[in-house]
Order: C-alpha cells, then structure tokens, then sequence
C-alpha cells in the first residue's frame, strides 16, 4: 500500500515503513492492551545466566531448578524445515502470561488461569555470533496455522485465517514454533519464553533501562505516564512502556512492537554496563531472576547449556542488530487486523535462510503503526 505523509516519528528503531489510516481519512480502531511483553527479554535473560556460572554448588543446584523447559523437538516430530548448518541460529522469542495470581494484575486481564503470547519475535544469529537479525511477527496477522501436537501430546487441527497469537493459546510453545515454521519455512533451533513478572523484577535487578522519549507518552490502560525527556525506567514503567498501544502512533500492535524494538536495544546496552562481576549478590540475584522469568526448549533446559548459548551471544551488539517487522498490509476487511505481505516476507525469508543481511526493499512500503523515533537509548 503507499505510503502518505509521516507525523512526527515515535520509535528510533526502524522496521517498516508507510503510516497507517484507514479510508477516507479514518484512523485504525484502537483496541484492548492485553499485550504482555517482553520477548527479546527472555534472550537478555540468558545472556544474564552466563553469568551465574560463577556459583558452585548449592548455587548452581538452586539456578537449576528455576528452569522451566519444553520438550519442541518431541512434540513437532520429523515433520519440519530442515535444519540449515551454516553456523547461524534461529531462535522463536516468546512474551507471555498467565493470568492468574500476580500476572492478573500485571496483565490487566481476566484471571482465568489461560496463557497468552501476544508478541513473537524471530531472532537469527549470524555465523561467527557477531551479528543478529530479528524479525517482530504482529499478534494480528491473520495466517493460516497448521495442524499441531503440544507438549503434552495433545493434537489440535489446523484452521485457516486465524490470528497468530491463537497458536500459542491453542497448543502452547510446540504449536507456536511450528506455525512460525509453517510461515516463515525456517526451522528454529530453539525456545525462548518469558513473562510479564519475571521481566518486571529483572528490570528492577538490573537498576532500571536508561532512555529518552521525544514525545510525551501517557496510556492510562497500561499504567504509564511519561514526559519527554531522558528517563530510568523501573520495572513497572518498562513493562508499562513494551505493553502501551495507545500511547503512541495509531493504537495498534504495529506501534507497540516499534517501542519493543527499540527498548530491547537500549536493555542489551545496559546489561553490558551493569557492575555485576564485583558484586556477587547482584550477581546472583540477576542470575536466579533471569532463571525463574524464562522458559525454554530442553536442548536449553539446564544452567550449563543456558551458559553455552548465551556465551555464544555475548559477541551480538546492539549497533549490529537489524530489527524488523515481518512484512504485512493492513486488512481491508478489518481494521484491526494485518495480512502477511507474501512477496516481501519472502526476502526476508531467504536472507535469513543464506544468512545474509535483510534488504531494505523487504520492508518498504509496508505498515507500520505511525510510531517511529519515539523512544532512544
């Protein structure tokens, strides 16, 4: 679709381009926040676990037992893209709740004990763990998901223009990953999953995420009320910041991820700069909390084989990080939903799988919830 006019921006991490209106002027219907958040937490999560390999004994026991894992592989079978060996990786980044207890609260939904993934993101690490391409698949897009077993050998049969999050919320991780797989025809070599409390206590750990904003954001439904200007964001005001929809461009989950992207980077930076090798109770705090918040497949369900995988992102800057949003067009039969821009999606696709840099034309032209350059690290 073309793009019109741009308003001021909202995001400083870019992923599409082109702003959203609806015809004749009318503007997307904003709708609901139920997003939870913070996916590429779960993999800064990890990266804090490298860290806790300074712990011996009851300490590693303890890290250990935080893990949450699930058993992929088993439930998705032999029917799957094959596995690439060219040194890269590809890992399904999931943000999600239950609402129940404390996530209630946090998820400002109903507590009737379900699980949600309102946010997903791709991330391929390029050969020689230097660089990393991420690709934000919108809660939205209709897609058609494939017939799936869940961890728990469960079958559920596939259905056909249904919104992506539904995968999650019908099979869980398994059927998750194998609708990513089905869209995108690359095979994920692991499971990442985070939730709403576990990455508002992490952000606390870590003293808060530095940022500035260049517009005033204020979106009573997600709790959040920011001036412009260079802030520290605690944990409440950082998972405010992931989850706010209203706050910024048009409403939609297209803007939301914008603000995602860019506070993913700005948190990578501050892991980097946290004093953590000279206090060892910070140490072990970050370590227990990032333990506790994630789950993961089982190929990673161990402190050691966290330690491995996260080591082996240590090299991965922020400054070579490409942030995307999957390729999509808004849908003209339904305002608050998006559709998969197939050909363009493609590009990515194929880049990801030679494992070489997304284009640019992969996302021109594209949607992308009118809020960009909102929020810098």
């Amino acid at each position: 679709m073309a793009a019109e006019s741009t308003p001021e921006p909202a995001i400083t991490e870019p992923g599409t381009t082109g702003p959203r209106r609806g015809g004749k002027g009318r503007r997307r219907k904003a709708r609901s926040t139920r997003s939870k958040a913070v996916l590429v937490t779960a993999w800064t999560a990890a990266g804090v676990v490298v860290l806790g390999g300074a712990g011996a004994g009851f300490l590693y026991f303890k890290l250990n037992g935080n893990i949450r894992s699930v058993d992929i592989n088993q439930a998705l079978g032999s029917d799957r893209p094959t596995k690439i060996d060219n040194g890269s990786e590809n890992i399904l980044v999931l943000g999600s709740d239950t609402r129940a207890g404390k996530n209630k609260k946090l998820g400002g939904g109903t507590d009737d004990g379900s699980a949600r993934s309102d946010t997903a993101m791709i991330v391929h690490v390029y050969e020689g763990h230097k660089r990393a391409g991420v690709v934000s698949i919108p809660r939205d897009t209709l897609v058609d998901r494939p017939r799936c077993t869940d961890t728990k050998g469960a079958e559920h049969p596939a259905a056909s223009a249904v919104m992506f999050n539904d995968a999650y919320s019908t099979g869980g991780a398994a059927c998750a990953v194998k609708t990513v797989e089905s869209i995108s025809g690359i095979r994920m070599d692991h499971y990442l999953e985070v939730d709403f409390k576990g990455f508002q206590r992490l952000i606390d750990d870590l003293g808060g995420v530095r940022l500035t904003t260049t517009k005033a954001i204020k979106d009573p439904q997600s709790h959040l009320d920011l001036k412009a200007g260079a802030h520290t964001l605690d944990g409440e005001q950082a998972l405010g910041l992931v989850r706010t929809r209203h706050g910024v461009g048009d409403g939609s989950d297209l803007g939301r991820i914008q603000l995602q992207q860019a506070f993913v980077k700005a948190l990578i930076d501050q892991v980097k700069h946290v004093g953590v090798f000279t206090d060892p109770k910070k140490l072990f705090d970050l370590a227990d909390t990032a333990t506790k918040a994630v789950t993961t497949d089982s190929d990673l369900g161990s402190v050691n084989s966290l330690m491995d995988f996260a080591g082996g992102l240590k090299g991965v800057d922020s400054s070579h990080m490409k942030m995307v949003t999957m390729p999509v067009r808004y849908d003209p039969a339904n305002p608050n939903r998006v559709l998969l821009e197939r050909n363009k999606a493609a590009l990515v696709w194929n880049a990801l799988k030679n494992d070489r840099p997304i284009p640019k034309a992969a996302t021109e032209g594209t949607a992308t919830g009118e809020a960009t350059g909102v929020v810098t690290g």
